[in-house]
């Protein structure tokens, strides 16, 4: 008889705390759009999976009439559950619960869970929906993230962190994102700003909303804060899985394997890059027309659309795809390119991803605004990641490959395994006019007819220069394909460098160009 008191003393507990902030919350939540924070971790997860821990835990805080309030489980959910069969780590902050402000036992239960995740080598799934640090606890809310942050570095690189951002996401808050691999925003949903509207007006008199200050559109096309945009909840967490499906669980392991399967037929990469070497297209037909079943998961796709990054499958093994977008700014690299690649680079380098990019640019955006941006610096970090990263690392110049992008867009010279080109890529210090217009200055300004003149010495550097085999005779090109061969040279080059071995001298850590 005590045994089933007890047990019906449990299940009231459990159903009083599963309520969280009480049924007013729960309905102003759903009223924003939102579902609660039980419901999106059970959408995530496999059905029935989910195991949650800390429940009873509570708040420590005595002052402001803080020991007169409960806050149930103190406004954040653990746990673990499984996704596709395998484990995860998950916690997702409760705002119905004091607006699922963070304090020191709030951060703790989040702090045991990374814990967990690292021990376990698993991957780390954060659904942030919180007002910030709970000011009432002062220092120790303070303590509290510092102590995320910390476990987010010691995470990095280890096991696959994602952040979902599902309700605002401010001040000091926003930094464990920024800290993880990958981030998820939905339209309307998701806010992550440093100092709020209110702030920014008292101090500047700028006015602005939260959604034009920090929304998920600003993050997703502006910032480039997020890597994925979702209009809703539930597309969110379908591109969760998907992410999932593509990486390892660890560092330790390689991405699973699917069976293989051919692309579609409607693409044609024959059809699809233009001779003109003037002509946009769009390089992710290109991607479609190499991958099992033309699927292509893109990364951050809204953010400089000059580069294009994501993952795609060859003969069921995952890849992570670099490549150049002609149909933005001629795919130039810039500020803003040279990050998301680089990082991008250093993912795929970390979680044993081979890394196959796809080049047609003309180098390095031109401009004072670009100069004063540091595009030096920049445009370093891709130099850096390509050199540093050990994974097989394959590259095909489709059309243009001119100067510092040459260089960059993993040449050999930064160790590419193997390089490849057809047979009408431009491989030059910089393109025909420009280089003719330089080196037959004079010839062109004593000519009776400079602009015949002109295009005879063009058509002389495109012939010496503007072509592979200039390369291919040096060995920085290892074979000139054409371009229906390009997906049976890719597998091959992967197949072949799977057991890769590639050393680098010892050292704590190196210095990125950050």
């Amino acid at each position: 008889m005590a045994l089933t008191r007890n047990i019906l003393d449990l299940r009231k507990r459990k159903q009083t705390i599963e309520k969280g902030g009480g049924d007013k919350a729960i309905q102003k939540q759903v009223s924003m759009g939102k579902l609660t924070a039980r419901e999106r971790i059970l959408a995530i997860v496999d059905e029935d999976s989910f195991n949650e821990y800390d429940m009873f835990v509570e708040h420590q805080a005595r002052d402001f009439d803080m020991d007169k309030k409960v806050l149930h489980g103190d406004g954040v959910i653990t746990g673990t559950g499984t996704i596709f069969g395998r484990p995860v780590c998950i916690y997702a902050q409760d705002f119905t619960v004091a607006g699922g402000s963070l304090g020191l036992m709030h951060a703790r239960k989040i702090t045991k869970m990374m814990d967990h995740a690292l021990k376990l080598r698993v991957p780390l799934i954060g659904i942030n929906d919180s007002g910030g640090a709970r000011i009432q606890e002062g220092v120790n809310s303070l303590a509290g993230y510092g102590e995320i942050f910390f476990r987010n570095t010691l995470a990095s690189g280890v096991i696959p962190q994602l952040s979902v951002i599902l309700g605002p996401c401010a001040g000091g808050a926003v930094y464990s994102p920024a800290l993880t691999d990958f981030v998820f925003v939905v339209e309307n949903i998701s806010k992550m700003f440093i100092t709020g509207p209110e702030v920014i007006k008292t101090v500047l008199g700028e006015e602005i909303s939260m959604e034009d200050l920090g929304g998920a559109k600003v993050h997703s096309e502006i910032t480039g804060n997020a890597h994925f945009y979702a209009l809703s909840e539930k597309e969110c967490f379908k591109q969760i899985k998907e992410l999932l499906s593509f990486i390892p669980w660890n560092n330790g392991e390689k991405a699973r394997s699917y069976p293989a399967k051919k692309p579609k037929r409607g693409y044609k990469i024959q059809n699809i890059v233009p001779n003109d070497p003037s002509q946009p297209y769009d390089v992710r037909d290109v991607i479609k027309s190499l991958v099992d079943e033309s699927y292509f998961f893109e990364v951050m796709e809204k953010f400089a659309p000059n580069i294009v990054i994501g993952f795609g499958r060859l003969e069921g093994d995952t890849i992570g795809f670099i490549a150049n977008q002609p149909k933005y700014l001629a795919g130039v690299l810039d500020c803003d390119s040279s990050d998301k690649a680089a990082r991008f680079i250093r993912y795929c380098d970390a979680f044993n991803i081979p890394i196959i990019t796809l080049e047609d640019m003309p180098g390095y955006l031109p401009g004072v605004d670009q100069e004063h941006m540091g595009v030096i610096r920049h445009g370093a970090k891709i130099l850096y990641s390509y050199s540093e990263a050990t994974v097989p690392k394959i590259t095909v110049v489709l059309r243009k490959a001119y100067g510092g992008g040459y260089i960059a867009m993993n040449s050999r010279h930064l160790r590419a395994d193997f390089m490849f080109s057809w047979p009408n890529a431009e491989i030059a210090v910089m393109g025909p006019e420009g280089a003719a217009n330089i080196i037959f200055r004079k010839e062109i300004m004593n000519a009776e007819d400079p602009d015949k003149m002109r295009k005879l010495k063009v058509k002389e550097y495109k012939e010496k220069f503007a072509n592979p085999y200039v390369a291919a005779a040096k060995g920085y090109i290892d074979s000139v394909i054409e371009p229906e061969e390009t997906r049976k040279t890719l597998i091959h080059a992967v197949n072949v460098s799977k057991n890769k071995h590639d050393g680098r001298p010892k050292k704590k850590h190196g210095l990125p160009p950050f």
